[in-house]
């Protein structure tokens, strides 16, 4: 029996058909393209049954799914090892050519380069773009060619460099027609992949507060961040659409946005800082790491308001506030003088945008032993923060219910905890 000749693209963190660089070039292939998905085990295995992010990339998938069907194709979903998905894939197709967009995680790259040499053995040519960011890891570089590891002037040369191309190609219309395979495949539920249903919801974005993101973007109790995170995260949403509006828009959102691409340059040539301070200077500090401690910090019990507000926000939601981020952040390696990779695992686990090249690159800002970190004698109050930017307290009442009825003692005082903390890292500073 003779097999069709076809070509694969192969959806990753780019859940979407429209403005999808790697999809739309697999379209221009000269063979009939199966959209594939794959639920990796590798990352799966260590993750809850009930794992909101696993359902919301079920759900994105399920849309992907139902508009290929009205032009006649539909999604190919696998679970498994990547490697033995792609070995099947060969022998049930004669595939001749493999799409996919770019991903800078260590275990991405690594796993891609696996697969790129099972497809050369099989004389199967492959192709990767660029599509998560508009400049990825050694494009915005400083006169020597090395990376910048300070966000200002790394931001100013991204400026400049978008500048000169703005607005960045947008393929619209890209995705929803072209040379599809023709197929029905079965779609698996989400029990078929081994999971269930979650509580807790990705919202859906929203960007009408954006014109005026400067002036409220602080204050939790307003509704005014996008909630784009999660879609950023999975490219329900490309990064190029959002960063020609923002460049219209708001410059202080747009900030945000090379922020994340600052962090994801940082990770890819930088890897070791996943595991290890930025800043080796910092390896001497003596964390207290006490076990009763970070657990009333993980279940917002520590008696300081913003700080149990935004740990039971996470908790309910798999969001929290920015600002919040910040103040619990620092409360957890300042004042409980816990390693920060603690919070870092912890918010792996629980924020439905987790992306490790944010999420350690902002936590090692908040320890102050990351690149262009906070200094360390930088000591957040979480009392300060609450009358500056919950003055009315209605963030906290929202999630500490208990609060009017006389709420907990600090677990630690902060002035004792500030002192300490300082003296500990003074001390742990390798000269």
């Amino acid at each position: 029996m003779i097999k069709q000749k076809v070509s694969i693209f192969w959806f990753r963190r780019d859940l979407r058909l429209e403005d999808n660089i790697g999809l739309f070039h697999a379209l221009e292939s000269q063979y009939p393209v199966i959209p594939l998905f794959i639920f990796d085990e590798a990352i799966l295995a260590s993750l809850p049954r009930n794992d909101a992010r696993v359902g919301f990339i079920h759900e994105s998938l399920s849309n992907i799914n139902e508009q290929l069907k009205k032009i006649g194709s539909s999604l190919l979903v696998r679970k498994g090892e990547t490697a033995i998905v792609f070995e099947t894939l060969s022998k049930e197709f004669d595939v001749k050519e493999v799409f996919f967009n770019k991903d800078y995680e260590q275990y991405a790259i690594a796993r891609d380069h696996k697969i790129c040499e099972l497809l050369q053995v099989e004389n199967i040519m492959s192709f990767s773009f660029k599509d998560q960011v508009i400049f990825e890891e050694k494009e915005i570089t400083k006169a020597d060619g090395l990376p910048y590891t300070i966000y200002t002037p790394f931001k100013n040369k991204w400026l400049e460099k978008y500048n000169t191309m703005a607005p960045v190609r947008e393929y619209k219309g890209a995705g929803t027609s072209g040379n599809y395979y023709n197929s029905t495949f079965v779609f698996p539920s989400l029990g078929e992949i081994g999971f269930e249903d979650s509580n807790i919801k990705v919202q859906a974005y929203d960007l009408k507060q954006i014109p005026e993101y400067e002036a409220i973007r602080d204050f939790p109790a307003i509704d005014g961040t996008s909630h784009l995170s999660p879609h950023l995260r999975f490219g329900t949403i490309s990064v190029r659409k959002m960063v020609n509006w923002a460049a219209k828009t708001n410059a202080v959102f747009l900030s945000e946005l090379i922020w994340r691409e600052f962090f994801m340059q940082i990770l890819f040539n930088f890897p070791k800082q996943v595991t290890h301070n930025f800043k080796p200077a910092y390896d001497g500090i003596q964390w207290l790491n006490n076990e009763a401690d970070f657990k009333r910090w993980c279940s917002g019990t520590t008696g300081y308001p913003m700080v149990d507000a935004g740990m039971r926000e996470l908790n309910k939601t798999g969001y929290m506030h920015n600002r919040v981020r910040m103040v619990v952040a620092s409360f957890l390696c300042k004042h409980l003088l816990i390693n920060w990779q603690w919070g870092e695992a912890y918010f792996a686990e629980k924020l439905l945008d987790y992306e490790m090249a944010s999420n350690v690159g902002n936590w090692q800002w908040a320890a102050g032993t990351g690149c262009d970190a906070a200094p360390y004698f930088r000591v957040f109050n979480p009392i300060i923060q609450l009358k500056k930017f919950d003055e009315k307290g209605i963030y906290i009442r929202k999630w500490i219910p208990e609060f009017e009825l006389g709420y907990g003692e600090p677990m630690v005082d902060h002035a004792f905890a500030r002192d300490r903390a300082i003296a500990a890292y003074k001390e742990g500073i390798l000269k």
